[in-house]
């Protein structure tokens, strides 16, 4: 018969405590209407794709749903005219 191991007290998984980021494409904290992004501003567009030139999730970048589509289609129509890369460095 093999003996039972010691029971150990169970760990208590640590609470993480999420930052409220917010929408940078939010305007002077309302949000435009309609939901837009230019395309041509490659500054914003910098910001929310990472090093290696993919498109930042929702949950990091704190957008909101309808305006990451717009980002997405954003980033997406820049690449295509040439003013993004498709891959980082």
């Amino acid at each position: 018969m093999i003996p039972s191991r010691p029971s150990r007290p169970s760990k208590r998984a640590k609470t993480r405590v999420r930052t409220v980021r917010k929408d940078p494409i939010f305007v002077d904290g309302e949000r435009p209407r309609p939901m837009y992004v230019d395309y041509k501003d490659v500054e914003l567009l910098k910001k929310l794709i990472n090093r290696h030139g993919r498109i930042v999730g929702r949950r990091k970048s704190g957008c909101t749903a309808a305006s990451q589509h717009a980002v997405t289609k954003a980033i997406k129509r820049a690449r295509i005219m040439g003013l993004l890369p498709f891959v980082g460095d």
